[in-house]
């Protein structure tokens, strides 16, 4: 690698604790990171695509972006449908290579691997990993009809020499697209070759915020209140609009700046149906005057003129009108402007007044609203208020710590994580929060992110779950398909006594006392291995193999809960 390269890595490796691993694997998981954070904006853990080991020579990496959401369970195929009624499917494959040219003949075994991945009868062996992305793609296709269009397939083949469209390695990418297109499954098919100079702009960019330029002619400027810098109100037109909400592909909606939304685009509903027909029809032109706009919360409005240079921005109103015109984007839309408002504020209680009354007009309860703005903030806070090395970072907003590189990834908590590793330690479901996701989030709002919680015991669980998910790479390998049964009896291990409501002074105490045999790596560490060989008795004594299926069921989860003596009622499903 050249220096710069071998610069990136380090400072990549050493950011995402993956100092131990050796040089290629090194390069494995910075190419994948940076090439499917091209298509997925949210912060993800490369352990989940990287699928690793010598039974799959052709592929290093394996990424099913569904919705906007990053899947590592068949299961969430249903959850997604449920709440969205449609998918919406990107496959991203990844394939590093650390030689210093492209090899004509690696580039045409990856491709030849990921037209094996999509056989209904596979000729290629699969670990584990791929299974695992074979269960999901299948899941998938399984319910084709709420496919709102065919799925894309995007291939990365990232070398660390210099990209120069050589006949030899062009014939080998373009004849892998002609073959994967021959199956008639995708809407589009990328191959892309990366060399040293494209894979460090792709770095660089993952250590920014989320930056887009566009043109706002049309604007006029607004009354300031205190702790706002800037405000504007007008209309842009269509296709600047779209320079806003694409993701850097050009390809896919950038889902992460709609989450202060925090109700998710409804599909083509009876409002979504006629904003389609009107930009369908020959009275596009009358679109502004028939929708109510968008507002835009930013952190920082740059640029000279008429060009704006929006930073650290949200849609916090308007997911609807952006999905629909993203999705006609294909249309005449020349004629077509989109009502916009601006507001530039770093004061977060402004931004928390803004994104909450916005919200309120969606069916939210009060309590929803609360878990996913009062309660996220404190989090965000009390975590940040303890000292390092065992400070942890929440993401309230995807990408917020992008721009730190000295903050260890490995240490940012992302909502969904916190939600399954509490459900598990301290609700006693480390079965649904694979198995049915949905119903854990439902609880959010009531047993989950409550109003009067005590953070501590948020804090235990994201804490036990950063440490497991070191253990997992090293001393604890192969138990990742049992990690939050293992939270589950680390639990009882750390404090085997009934627990007082999240609400009760008791519980802080005693989170307190878990978290110093937690910061104590040698005795907790002992702890979790413990914990792993509990897990595996219960599975065993049950007379199964230790695989993945085996471990997330509720009989799984009764025998565990049994061996700490804690009884289960028969209807639990």
């Amino acid at each position: 690698m050249d220096r710069i390269i071998a610069s990136d890595v380090a400072e990549f490796a050493k950011s995402h604790a993956l100092d131990d691993l050796p040089e290629n694997k090194q390069f494995e998981h910075f190419t994948s990171y940076i090439t499917v954070r091209r298509h997925h904006a949210r912060t993800f853990d490369t352990d989940d695509i990287v699928v690793g080991g010598n039974s799959e020579p052709s592929i290093d990496s394996i990424a099913i972006i569904v919705n906007g959401t990053l899947v590592t369970e068949p299961s969430t195929i249903d959850e997604l449908i449920e709440r969205n009624g449609y998918l919406e499917v990107n496959f991203v494959f990844g394939q590093a290579d650390r030689g210093s040219h492209f090899d004509s003949s690696k580039m045409g075994t990856f491709g030849y691997g990921v037209e094996d991945f999509f056989r209904d009868e596979p000729t290629l062996p699969r670990g584990e990993r791929v299974r695992l992305a074979a269960e999901i793609k299948d899941a998938i296709f399984d319910q084709g009809n709420k496919l709102r269009k065919k799925p894309t397939c995007r291939l990365y083949y990232a070398t660390t020499g210099r990209w120069n469209e050589d006949q030899i390695p062009v014939a080998r990418r373009d004849a892998t697209v002609t073959a994967i297109e021959s199956t008639q499954l995708f809407s589009s098919i990328d191959y892309h070759c990366y060399g040293s100079n494209e894979l460090h702009d792709l770095y660089v960019r993952t250590k920014t915020a989320v930056t887009r330029e566009f043109e706002f002619k049309e604007r006029r400027s607004m009354p300031k209140p205190d702790g706002v810098k800037s405000a504007y109100i007008g209309y842009a037109p269509a296709a600047e609009f779209m320079k806003i909400i694409s993701d850097d592909s050009g390809d896919d909606i950038l889902g992460s700046i709609f989450d202060e939304n925090v109700r998710d685009w409804q599909d083509y509903n009876a409002v979504n149906k006629e904003m389609r027909d009107t930009l369908q029809s020959p009275h596009r032109d009358r679109f502004a005057l028939m929708n109510n706009g968008v507002t835009i919360i930013t952190s920082r409005i740059g640029g000279a003129g008429d060009d704006l240079i929006l930073e650290n921005f949200q849609v916090v109103n308007g997911c609807q009108t952006s999905n629909v015109l993203f999705n006609e984007r294909h249309e005449d839309l020349s004629k077509v402007f989109v009502p916009l408002r601006l507001i530039e504020t770093e004061d977060e209680a402004v931004k928390q007044a803004i994104i909450t009354a916005t919200n309120r007009q969606t069916e939210l309860t009060t309590e929803q609203l609360y878990a996913l703005t009062d309660f996220s903030r404190q989090l965000e806070d009390t975590f940040k208020t303890y000292d390092e090395p065992v400070r942890l970072y929440y993401e309230r907003r995807d990408g917020q710590y992008d721009r730190f590189p000295e903050i260890n990834k490995t240490k940012i908590v992302v909502p969904r994580a916190l939600v399954t590793a509490f459900a598990a330690m301290f609700l006693n479901d480390p079965t649904r929060v694979t198995r049915n996701y949905k119903t854990i989030r439902t609880k959010v709002g009531a047993e989950i992110f409550a109003k009067g919680h005590h953070i501590e015991p948020y804090y235990v669980a994201a804490y036990a779950a950063y440490r497991l998910a070191f253990l997992l790479r090293n001393k604890l390998k192969g138990d990742t398909g049992a990690r939050f049964h293992i939270l589950t009896a680390l639990r009882y291990l750390l404090d085997s006594r009934p627990l007082p409501p999240m609400n009760r002074n008791e519980i802080k105490s005693r989170c307190e006392e878990m978290t110093k045999l937690l910061w104590d790596h040698a005795k907790s560490d002992e702890l979790f291995a413990e914990a792993s060989s509990i897990v595996h008795k219960v599975v065993e004594d049950q007379g199964l193999e230790f695989d993945r299926d085996n471990i997330r069921t509720e009989a799984t989860t009764k025998g565990l809960l049994q061996h700490f003596g804690i009884r289960v009622a028969d209807d639990r499903a």
